[in-house]
């Protein structure tokens, strides 16, 4: 390990080490717009260079490796004069346009032009001007102010697998973009916003809402998908006005999709604001106690076996809990957490969740996706993937639909009956798996949901066990959910009680009494003349067939715990507050419990945590995923030859928030066709 002396400060730094990433171990700023922690280096921006003894001249920091003995001065007054050089020579084509740039506030370049530039320019001719790009409904371009430094261009080469960026022309006419202008068809595309360095590239949705010191900034979770992101809410007043990443190097590195980024206006449009309830065949606005007596008036003439409850994708722990617990306590034990309806072995906890963790895909060296698009389902785990492809010696392969993940892949078989070719090695794929190391095993949530579900799910488990993928320090066995209310519902058992009837059972038309928490994913053209009563934040499919609308409070508007898909309890925190005269969900399920006369034992959100806890444990521990016992799992039956379909057939279209947002319409229409095209989709 290299020792090298850094302004006077001796430091031992590991084998490969940058000076920059020296110079930050030990707390020095070096000023940079190429460098990206995440991305290739380049060293073309210049404005990290050093004094290296011995040296003739001032080197880029973020490409000398350190050596033994180096001594580095990182302020000198030559690196000074370097600087200033570096920073006049970008700023001469850009366009000082601070006042009125959206990243004003935000830009790297502004806060380093005042912190290490000159005090005025010397530059008097004409500036150059590139003609805007048009890269979609989410990225507004400004390409005069670009510096060249390549971070858009090797972002969506490099993390996206998707190189749709690069620089056209030479010298003083370069310029990034395209030849064939169309939409940006990356689903992390937004996050181009956050690592270009100066306002070339901002948020077209949110172009000059307000000034970043403005917001009201709350971290919390996204519910977009079962990866549980950490995310940053900014808020204007009680508006959620824009989503930011926030650093998580085990779930989400420092990425979000752009789903996450992009679906937050749909928090402004659909909303439900106060309770409703059908007369005479028609919905009327009504008052909280008048919703309640109808539904306590409804819940006396029905036995309680005619009850029941579906939870949707977005609803957080407190909520399913508090409503579990409000149908048991009036004796009823059908209720499902599955809007798809899968049947799968939920006995144990590792049956259902990733087991090796996200960040675990880094360590795999063969992959085996079943009945799965990761990019669309959970774009940051096909990111990991693509991630751990380009480090070299993983071999992926799939078993079915034959899409583009970004990535190279050995295509098996579009049906679940190549399963058993592999486990009996007749299939060339498995001599892969048998000499990996860490072989992983990836199945989706929606192959899970067909009618031969539980047979697939015992066949994939008894994959990883015959290829030595479950063991102490490894467990390759990994179902990924794409809903962020399914693991914490599982969770917490709201499942089918004894005796009682799970999602298909209930959309049948058996039920007379059916509430949806927010499940708006199901076929409710089946239940007959059920009363159904849906309590949501948006008049989406589920409010639209309900006889009492009780409204709900959105994941950016209340305190919340959700699971994702690897099993990681995480606390979302309320940014805003529901509209009108919306709730928290825990709370109206508490109100009409005592409306019902079977009040339930919690008036606070801490004393509800509190049963939750007891209930289930593993919840307890926010932030951190718990060590899960293997044990068997798997359900009887034949696998089908039918090919698997897929699971989200729209990425910007999967959830009421989505489909109310303007934003996400606008990309369903312009780049959704992109994506079919390419055989994306």
């Amino acid at each position: 390990m290299p020792k090298l002396t850094i302004d006077g400060i001796e430091v031992e730094v590991a084998q490969g080490t940058s000076i920059l990433q020296a110079c930050e171990q030990i707390g020095i700023e070096i000023p940079r717009f190429c460098f990206h922690d995440k991305l290739s280096v380049v060293a073309s921006c210049r404005m990290c260079l050093v004094e290296v003894e011995k040296m003739p001249k001032p080197v880029p920091s973020c490409a000398q490796p350190c050596a033994d003995g180096m001594v580095v001065h990182t302020n000198s007054p030559a690196v000074k004069k370097a600087r200033k050089g570096v920073m006049e020579l970008l700023l001469i084509n850009h366009p000082l346009d601070c006042p009125i740039c959206d990243q004003g506030g935000e830009c790297d370049l502004q806060d380093q032009a005042v912190a290490y530039g000159r005090s005025c320019g010397r530059y008097r001719d004409e500036k150059r001007a590139v003609p805007e790009k048009d890269f979609g409904p989410l990225i507004k371009t400004a390409m005069t102010r670009c510096i060249h430094c390549t971070r858009c261009v090797r972002f969506l080469n490099e993390i996206c697998g998707t190189p749709e960026l690069g620089g056209m022309k030479r010298g003083e006419n370069l310029e990034i973009g395209m030849y064939a202008e169309h939409a940006l068809t990356s689903e992390l595309s937004g996050n181009l916003i956050d690592i270009c360095p100066v306002g070339a590239l901002t948020n077209k949705p949110n172009a000059f809402a307000a000034r970043s010191w403005e917001y009201q900034k709350t971290e919390t979770v996204d519910v977009m998908d079962a990866v549980g992101s950490n995310i940053r809410v900014d808020t204007i007043g009680n508006v959620a006005r824009r989503i930011l990443p926030r650093l998580n190097e085990d779930v989400n590195e420092e990425w979000i999709s752009d789903k996450t980024r992009f679906a937050v206006d749909g928090l402004r449009y659909g909303r439900l604001d106060k309770p409703w309830v059908k007369r005479d065949g028609a919905l009327v606005p009504a008052s909280w106690d008048e919703a309640f007596s109808v539904i306590a008036d409804r819940l006396r003439d029905v036995p309680a076996g005619r009850v029941g409850a579906l939870a949707g994708d977005l609803a957080d722990c407190e909520s399913m809990f508090a409503l579990k617990m409000l149908l048991t306590g009036l004796g009823s034990p059908n209720l499902d957490c599955r809007q798809d309806g899968a049947l799968y072995d939920v006995s144990s906890r590792g049956a259902y969740i990733m087991n090796s963790g996200i960040s675990g895909i880094e360590e795999a060296d063969a992959i085996l996706l079943i009945g799965t698009n990761p990019r669309h389902e959970a774009a940051l785990i096909n990111a990991r993937i693509r991630k751990r492809w380009l480090r070299g010696g993983c071999r992926v392969g799939v078993i079915g639909p034959e899409v583009d993940p970004g990535y190279p892949y050995t295509y098996i078989s579009a049906s679940p009956g190549a399963i058993p070719a592999i486990l009996d090695g007749r299939e060339a794929f498995a001599s892969v798996l048998k000499d990996a190391q860490r072989p992983m095993f990836i199945v989706g949530a929606g192959a899970l949901a067909r009618p031969d579900g539980a047979a697939i799910h015992r066949y994939v488990r008894e994959l990883a066990e015959s290829f030595n993928a479950v063991r102490e320090d490894w467990n390759g066995f990994n179902v990924l959910q794409h809903a962020a209310a399914r693991v914490g519902g599982l969770d917490l058992g709201f499942l089918p009680q004894e005796s009682g009837w799970g999602t298909r059972d209930i959309l049948n038309g058996r039920l007379e009494f059916l509430w949806l928490l927010g499940a708006d994913e199901v076929d409710l053209s089946n239940i007959g003349g059920a009363f159904v009563v849906y309590q949501g934040h948006h008049g989406d499919a589920g409010a639209r067939r309900a006889d009492v609308i009780l409204p709900g409070a959105a994941y950016t508007e209340k305190m919340g715990l959700y699971v994702n898909t690897e099993g990681r309890p995480q606390l979302a925190l309320q940014a805003a507050f529901p509209p009108g005269e919306a709730r928290e969900d825990w709370a109206i399920v508490r109100a009409v419990s005592d409306a019902c006369g079977a009040t339930l034992p919690f008036d606070t959100l801490m004393q509800l945590r509190e049963a939750m806890f007891e209930y289930a444990p593993v919840l307890e521990c926010a932030g951190q995923v718990q060590k899960t016992l293997w044990e068997s799992f798997g359900g009887d039956g034949r696998l089908s030859h039918d090919p698997f379909g897929l699971a989200v057939p729209n990425f910007y279209m999967t959830n009421p928030i989505c489909r109310a947002s303007p934003t996400m319409a606008k990309c369903s229409e312009e780049i959704l066709p992109l994506l079919r095209r390419e055989g994306t989709e």
